[in-house]
């Protein structure tokens, strides 16, 4: 890769795959978990090389860094701006993982991911990447993590301070 065109979406999942996973991933494993081509895993590990988020290996993320850059640049980088009302799969502060923190408030809306297999109706936000839904319904850790993401990118000051608590629980920040 001669230049350097900046991160793009699907680099945050392939970066929070990483570093929740407990064993090293092969980009073939990262591909086929994310739903993206072995190519634009290697481009984003590149990337994301180059922004200083993962290691010169290619396999340790900078946890710290990363979870920065998830609080104070995803919101700026890439925002979510909420759609029309539709069929989907619940995210945000919507989403089971951000339930227990939030009292049940049936005046707030819903937040989904627009998808027929969904189970709730409220207004959509676009997915990071266009398969990260797939990816999600494929695997849960992946889609409570996801949507703590979309917490980052669209959510109010308190349920952020949740979202990014857990996000560093998640990423065992402080122990590794």
């Amino acid at each position: 890769m001669n230049q350097h065109n900046g991160m793009r979406p699907q680099d945050i999942a392939v970066l929070i795959k990483i570093a929740v996973s407990q064993e090293s991933l092969m980009n073939k494993d990262l591909a086929t978990a994310l739903h993206l081509s072995p190519a634009e895993i290697g481009y984003s590990l590149q990337r994301s090389a180059y922004a200083r988020l993962i290691d010169l290996s290619k396999r340790k993320v900078m946890r710290n860094t990363f979870l920065e850059f998830i609080e104070y640049g995803l919101p700026v980088v890439f925002p979510a701006i909420k759609g029309p009302l539709a069929i989907g799969v619940p995210t945000a502060y919507s989403a089971p993982v951000m339930a227990s923190y939030l009292m049940n408030n049936s005046s707030q809306e819903q937040i989904v991911w627009a998808h027929p297999d969904g189970t709730a109706r409220g207004e959509t936000i676009s997915p990071l990447y266009p398969n990260a839904i797939v990816a999600a319904l494929n695997d849960p850790e992946l889609h409570n993590l996801l949507a703590l993401v979309d917490v980052m990118r669209l959510g109010k000051v308190r349920e952020k301070k949740i979202a990014i608590k857990l996000l560093s629980q998640k990423f065992d920040i402080g122990h590794a």
